[in-house]
């Protein structure tokens, strides 16, 4: 059960990364289909403050060629945090608000949040760095639960049966 959205875990004023340029968030509208272009028209006209997330993905286009696609997400849930290695992308966060478009990286905090660290939990001070610490890794509270309903009770389950054995 979630008990955050995304835009909870969201910095109003992120400490490692700016804000893009119109230019650059142009950039990535262009590179959105006209499904996800339409998702981004339907939160310009809610006329609220909508945050979501943009990953960048490799997709076959009508002639069967690979390109670079932006894609968005405004249903409050992050996607799969990966580091930037090996092909993968960062998760952009888009804000739209006040018939608006704001996009950048989403902060090593965010990240981090949305792993399930606290907020007292000290990060490195590179970007890379902090990033890194919270990509390609396992939730906190995926941890938890996995611990509590699964790994505990079959601990607790085989150390029954060596007992009953003995």
């Amino acid at each position: 059960m979630r008990s955050i959205a995304l835009e909870d875990v969201i910095e109003l004023n992120p400490k490692y990364v700016k804000w893009h340029s119109g230019a650059e968030t142009k950039r990535l509208l262009g590179m959105m289909s006209d499904l996800h272009l339409e998702k981004v028209a339907a939160a310009l006209r809610s006329g609220r403050r909508i945050v979501g997330c943009i990953y960048k993905r490799m997709r076959l286009d009508e002639h069967g060629e690979r390109v670079q696609r932006a894609e968005v997400r405004f249903d409050g849930i992050s996607g799969c945090l990966r580091t930037p290695v090996g092909g993968s992308s960062r998760q952009i966060v888009i804000e739209i608000e006040a018939n608006k478009i704001n996009t950048r990286l989403l902060s090593p905090r965010e990240a981090a949040r949305l792993m399930g660290l606290p907020d007292s939990y000290i990060l490195p001070e590179r970007y890379n760095d902090a990033y890194h610490l919270s990509g390609d890794g396992v939730a906190v509270p995926v941890v938890r639960f996995l611990s509590h309903h699964l790994l505990e009770p079959l601990l607790k389950s085989s150390k029954n049966e060596r007992r009953e054995a003995a």
